[in-house]
């Protein structure tokens, strides 16, 4: 028998079966998938294989196989720097919600998810939410941002969840898909998807005064089936994302910009760093691409995430980029 894993929480999975009921399964000893070193074998999105056992009142499954994935998101395991953690499988469109300010959210966060989706052929959206709440400042913040990112070719929506804007856009963006909402905690992924399906009713939180910090409220990921023939997984907030797996040399392929003007370069295995005539450091100089994006691909490039982990919080942020090469 096959079906979907709709949630994980790390002993046991929540799949729903062909004819559309929920069976809480669990898997014996250990199960690896081939070729990757993960803290969780299986993960919300994927198709697997299972059989019934009857062991007690309650029907349970065994999970016995899975499916080969169309693609996935991964990330550097928070606590085990050698394992991955697989976020989500089988995603047809993954929305990075992004706030400017409450809580903050950096450049380099949001290039490094990026590049993971371009790796993994996954298309990306950025969604700005709490537009609702910002001043002038900070709207001004957001544009340049949308403006780096919608030249790059990235699509970019402005939402409010508070005040209902821009959701029709996104639920078109979601129509017949399965979508991922991810990001820092607090940036709005549980609200957003209230407003979205008012009748799911997910809990939520307010942001931390202290420290402008969103607060765990999703603990685990859960794909949820909505009204309007679309399927979202709901995540836990993020607030590191390190890059997994990725050669150097393949590193500036993940970023458009730097591809569309790879063939340029002198060498074919420029590294856009020290090579004499390099496109790409060329567009640099001529303010065609952002000095954020490079600044990212650097850091991923030397390998740089615990410079990344200090200053997830607001140090990069591209007002101050911005100012710096004005």
């Amino acid at each position: 028998m096959t079906g979907i894993v709709y949630k994980s929480t790390g002993s046991w999975y929540t799949v729903k079966t062909q004819d559309g009921t929920f069976l809480e399964c669990r898997i014996k000893g250990k199960f690896r998938i081939k070729g990757i070193k993960s803290t969780n074998p299986i993960a919300v999105g994927d198709s697997v294989d299972y059989e019934l056992e009857d062991t007690t009142d309650v029907t349970t499954g065994t999970i016995t196989n899975i499916h080969e994935r169309k693609n996935y998101i991964v990330r550097k395991s928070v606590n085990l720097s050698k394992q991955t953690h697989i976020i989500a499988t089988n995603i047809d469109v993954v929305f990075l919600l992004v706030t400017i300010n409450n809580p903050p959210t950096t450049t380099s966060f949001i290039d490094r998810f990026l590049v993971t989706a371009e790796a993994y052929g996954i298309q990306a959206v950025l969604v700005f939410n709490k537009i609702d709440t910002y001043d002038e400042a900070t709207l001004d913040e957001q544009l340049y941002l949308q403006y780096i990112y919608s030249q790059i070719g990235y699509k970019c929506l402005r939402v409010s969840a508070q005040e209902k804007k821009g959701l029709e856009e996104l639920k078109a963006m979601m129509l017949g898909k399965v979508s991922m909402f991810s990001g820092h905690s607090g940036v709005g992924k549980s609200t957003l998807v209230n407003a979205l399906e008012p009748g799911l009713n997910l809990k939520t939180k307010e942001i931390s005064d202290s420290h402008s910090q969103g607060q765990h409220t999703t603990t685990f990921a859960e794909m949820f089936d909505l009204s309007f023939d679309a399927k979202i997984i709901d995540t836990p907030g993020i607030r590191g994302f390190g890059i997994v797996d990725m050669e150097k040399q393949e590193v500036g392929d993940y970023f458009p910009e730097f591809f569309a003007l790879k063939d340029q370069c002198k060498f074919n295995n420029c590294l856009h760093k020290e090579e004499p005539n390099c496109a790409v450091k060329a567009a640099l100089e001529k303010d065609e691409i952002a000095w954020s994006r490079y600044k990212s691909y650097l850091q991923i490039l030397e390998g740089d995430d615990e410079h990344y982990r200090t200053d997830i919080y607001g140090e990069d942020r591209i007002a101050s980029d911005q100012t710096r090469q004005s």
